[in-house]
């Protein structure tokens, strides 16, 4: 599978299969397309390929040109670099198969929040229910679980989340001390990250989470207007201008790294590019800005005539970001981050996060959903921390989510970088964690092709 794309100037040809990246010039571009299908049709022989190639006519290059560039893609196809083959479908039976261990778990430490955000997807922290506040016995439950079902994987991970876990402060802290007590005697080792809206944030919470925390995603949609109409206070006031100095002294001491300054952009700024651009001015250098999911009937959800803009305001981003990175003064943008020469197991790449299987979330009363965009939602409800998972059938259903079982997935070239996307909103917009959110994959698309423009422009330097 081939994917060519032109973005600022670059003619970039994806290779799906082999996951090969190449920037080539135009004759070559327009030979590709000319040669994949005799190749993978099974011409293999040279001189009938360039015969073919001629027969089409209409060729703006001189034939010598033409012959040459053919020969550069047999060469790059001879080398197992264009035009390969999948050998990933042939795994799907073992993978599916395959015996899952818990290794995550997103701790609901505080259904309660102090912010009233309108497009916050847990109803201000109540998640379809009740006000609550996960009791350390609960939490020692979870964790408990945890090293329980994590087999023989020594890393666990677990991120105290909410509503705003900083409201129920002493049980993170609590939490964190006891998954430390468990490190030695199971021959595990915790990795605790926090995310927060910033408003109880002191000096004595940034000091613990220094010490205790290996990533800390800070929530801010951008510029103060735009953060302010999304992310009041329930009397209605702004919240920007209290967390600015306090995000801006955390990524200090954390030395720019290991955190996230986390936005969310809607119908209402369309020009999010700004609100990036707004905080790498404000000297953050770890940034994640990311479209909102909503109802359609909300009136800052995202509409299908926004996403020509959106996909331009990518394209801008990037561009800005190539000329401050040459500038010396370069930020990474979450979305623009990707690995071409490593990156994540192929189990991981066909199917994304581990929702319902790997990673579980827990609610304060020690209820088990596949991650925390699913709680609330009876129907996925998995089972709890006291008799644990009880629906296996649902961990077989997300077991079973994949790239090929998603039809729209199995011929997009995006698929082994975004893993089919996340299996909450192919369910909140298609009724099944095996469709898709079609929105959200033009805009994903659109990333990956920004992340591999920077990385051929930056491998130019």
């Amino acid at each position: 599978m081939i994917h060519q794309y032109k973005n600022n100037g670059y003619n970039i040809v994806m290779d799906v299969n082999s996951g090969s990246v190449h920037v080539v010039d135009d004759i070559v571009y327009d030979m590709i397309p000319l040669v994949e299908p005799l190749v993978t049709g099974g011409v293999k022989d040279a001189d009938t390929v360039k015969a073919a190639v001629l027969a089409c006519g209409n060729l703006r290059y001189e034939e010598k040109d033409i012959l040459e560039a053919v020969d550069e893609v047999l060469e790059l196809e001879k080398a197992g670099v264009l035009f390969a083959e999948d050998v990933y479908e042939n795994a799907i039976t073992d993978f599916k198969s395959r015996k899952t261990v818990v290794k995550a778990l997103c701790l609901h430490i505080a259904h309660d929040c102090n912010l009233a955000c309108k497009y916050c997807f847990a109803e201000e922290g109540e998640y379809h229910g009740r006000r609550a506040l996960m009791s350390f016995e609960v939490g020692k439950k979870a964790l408990d679980f945890l090293v329980a079902n994590s087999g023989s994987r020594i890393n666990l991970e677990v991120d105290f989340f909410g509503g705003e876990p900083l409201m129920n402060w002493q049980v993170v802290k609590d939490l964190v001390a006891y998954g430390r007590s468990l490190e030695e005697p199971h021959h595990k080792k915790f990795r605790f990250t926090l995310t927060t809206n910033g408003v109880l944030l002191n000096d004595e919470i940034m000091e613990f989470a220094n010490k205790e925390m290996a990533n800390i995603v800070l929530s801010i949609d951008g510029r103060k207007e735009v953060h302010d109409r999304m992310r009041p206070f329930r009397n209605g006031s702004g919240s920007y201008d209290l967390i600015i100095p306090k995000f801006q002294k955390v990524a200090e001491s954390r030395d720019q790294m290991n955190y996230y300054v986390r936005g969310t952009y809607t119908h209402n700024n369309l020009d999010f590019s700004k609100d990036v651009l707004h905080l790498a001015d404000l000297g953050f250098k770890q940034i994640s800005v990311e479209p909102v999911v909503a109802e359609p009937s909300e009136e800052y959800a995202l509409r299908e005539e926004d996403i020509p803009q959106l996909l331009e305001e990518y394209d801008k981003l990037a561009v800005e970001m190539l000329k401050r990175q040459k500038e010396g003064n370069g930020f990474n943008f979450f979305h623009f981050m990707i690995d071409l020469k490593g990156g994540p197991c192929v189990y991981k790449r066909l199917s994304g996060c581990g929702s319902g299987t790997e990673y579980l979330a827990v609610t304060p009363w020690g209820d088990l959903y596949p991650c925390h965009q699913f709680v609330g939602n009876e129907k996925f409800l998995l089972g709890n921390v006291d008799e644990g998972i009880v629906k296996t059938d649902i961990v077989d259903e997300f077991k079973s989510c994949n790239v090929y079982a998603k039809d729209k997935c199995k011929t997009c070239f995006a698929k082994l970088y975004c893993s089919g996307g996340c299996a909450a909103n192919a369910y909140n917009f298609s009724g099944s964690v095996n469709g898709v959110y079609d929105a959200g994959c033009e805009l994903q698309k659109k990333r990956i092709e920004c992340a591999i423009m920077i990385k051929a422009a930056m491998a130019e330097e």
